[in-house]
């Protein structure tokens, strides 16, 4: 069995980003030479997400909608985390998105539905983060 490590960077200018990470992803698969087996894409920061779902601009809007509702960046004051930091709700979010995936590898393809894609979704922005994917398999 052989293994695979390689690490995302993103740096989004905003405090809320949504990136399609599939191709990224696959790339890491083809470079690791893994044509059976598994691959684990986890957000390496407690403030971000790593989910699948369909690559849809209006399901994208949905999503900050619903999570701005569950989970509200303002008023601050609101949270008992918030001190030194403001971003209670970005660690909220990031709960209820989760943390990571775990995808099938068939003939060195993801082995995917027809609509699902790989996203990190970042809460708290305007710094470093990074995401890892850790392949196994032959």
């Amino acid at each position: 069995m052989k293994s695979y490590r390689k690490e995302l960077h993103f740096n989004f200018p905003t405090r809320r980003g949504l990136r399609n990470i599939t191709r990224d992803v696959q790339q890491a698969i083809n470079e690791s030479g893994i044509k059976e087996g598994l691959v684990l894409v986890n957000a390496l920061h407690i403030t971000a997400s790593v989910f699948i779902n369909d690559d849809e601009s209006g399901l994208h809007h949905d999503y900050e909608v619903w999570l701005e509702k569950l989970a509200p960046e303002k008023p601050y004051s609101q949270y008992q985390h918030n001190g030194f930091e403001d971003n209670a709700d970005a660690h909220l979010k990031r709960t209820i998105m989760g943390r990571e995936v775990v995808c099938a590898i068939t003939n060195g393809k993801l082995d995917f539905g027809t609509w699902e894609q790989i996203f990190y979704f970042e809460f708290d922005g305007k710094r470093s983060k990074r995401a890892l994917i850790k392949i196994i398999g032959e």
